[in-house]
């Protein structure tokens, strides 16, 4: 089996036909859907049991509410395909999506393409991302190369990409649990982990963007959530001395940035004790030294 696409569903009966359509329509049909439902209180699992009937390629795995890692994580364990795709069970692909990537794969640990986002509210798509065709021989340089490029669809996103099933089991590339922006965590160490790279210009998914979701909605578990982020980052990378480190460090000074510029005024002492300062000075050194400055000055005067 060349594909095992992981669904992770809860509580998305109004939307879960259309992503389940989305993939029992494929042209290519050498594929498996695991599809975890994580503790749906709505009519989830009757539709999951509905299209399964239909197929015995879609697997449902049920088991208590732990979250989007949590699901993710299950699925990968069970998932059996060569390699693993991640779905959002409010999203769907394009129905050439498969067929495209079976015909681009060369045994890469990741290959890429880009998606474009649906607003639900307005009822209208923002034009995909322009990205370039090119092979990679390390992951790393495929992560400087694209991680800050202007886009429309976020470079972190894992749904942007196919994944060798025994790159992500060697590697034990698993989602970071109990937290949100899991994926600005999981991206950048699967890239620092993989060796073949290969970006497609194909864009194969759509992300449906929904009001008050919580990609949307700034509270203070997210901003706690990302100073973990920042931490575990740093810790992962300052002591890796095999490859130019400047756009990583950037990108965890970015996150570190982002809680505190979003923080209310009352909570700033809550996020300096949450902050690791020794690893915040150390990725923010040289060219980045004045972002050290500024926080401090800000922070502790």
């Amino acid at each position: 089996m060349l594909f095992s696409i992981i669904i992770p569903v809860f509580n998305v009966e109004k939307y879960l036909g259309a992503c389940l359509d989305s993939v029992f329509r494929q042209s290519f049909q050498d594929w498996e859907a695991v599809c975890v439902n994580d503790g749906s209180t709505d009519g989830s699992a009757a539709i999951l049991e509905e299209y399964a009937n239909k197929d015995k390629r879609l697997k449902i795995i049920t088991q208590p509410n732990g979250g989007l890692s949590a699901a993710r994580n299950t699925g990968m364990k069970e998932a059996k395909g060569d390699y693993v795709l991640f779905l959002d069970s409010d999203d769907w692909l394009e129905l050439d999506a498969l067929e495209i990537l079976s015909q681009n794969l060369d045994g890469e640990d990741m290959l890429c393409f880009s998606g474009k986002r649906y607003f639900e509210d307005k009822k209208e798509y923002h034009q995909p991302d322009c990205i370039i065709e090119r092979s990679y021989s390390l992951g790393m340089d495929y992560y400087n190369e694209n991680a800050l490029q202007s886009r429309d669809f976020p470079f972190e996103c894992v749904v942007l990409r196919a994944y060798k099933r025994s790159f992500l089991m060697d590697n034990r590339l698993w989602f970071k649990e109990g937290i949100y922006h899991e994926d600005d965590l999981f991206t950048p160490i699967a890239c620092y982990c993989s060796q073949r790279v290969r970006q497609i210009q194909a864009c194969l998914y759509d992300y449906r963007v929904r009001a008050n979701s919580i990609t949307t909605t700034i509270n203070d578990k997210r901003l706690r959530d990302y100073m973990e982020i920042a931490n575990t980052l740093a810790m992962y990378f300052i002591p890796k001395q095999d490859f130019d480190k400047t756009m990583v460090y950037r990108i965890i000074t970015h996150h570190y940035q982002v809680v505190f510029v979003n923080a209310k005024k009352g909570e700033i002492k809550d996020f300096k004790r949450l902050c690791d300062w020794k690893l915040y000075r150390e990725v923010s050194r040289t060219k980045l030294r004045h972002r050290w400055n500024y926080w401090k000055n800000r922070l502790f005067m």
